[in-house]
């Protein structure tokens, strides 16, 4: 129903500015962890990944190897400081 309204509002009056809902830690950790994946240049940053032939990362996994790259894969590994740091740098 507000989807709608919100459709009629922006059709009716389509320079008016809506605002922008903030989003939650916990979106925001999503999205860290999203653009963490999307920036590893391998098929395998996260243990429940797949690989090319469709089978699952695991312990091949750049998330569970030590050492070289190490993306966020759950929301426990994005600390208060990164969800901080994305908070600035979007406003």
């Amino acid at each position: 129903m507000m989807f709608r309204l919100a459709i009629v509002f922006a059709l009716i009056f389509p320079g008016a500015v809506i605002a922008r809902v903030p989003l939650s830690d916990a979106q925001i950790k999503q999205l860290i962890i999203k653009d963490s994946i999307a920036n590893y240049p391998g098929n395998c940053p996260c243990p429940y990944n797949t690989d090319r032939a469709g089978r699952s990362c695991g312990k091949r996994s750049a998330y569970s190897r030590p050492g070289g790259y190490a993306p966020q894969c759950y929301p426990k590994d994005v600390t208060k400081a990164m969800v901080a740091e994305w908070k600035t740098g979007r406003q």
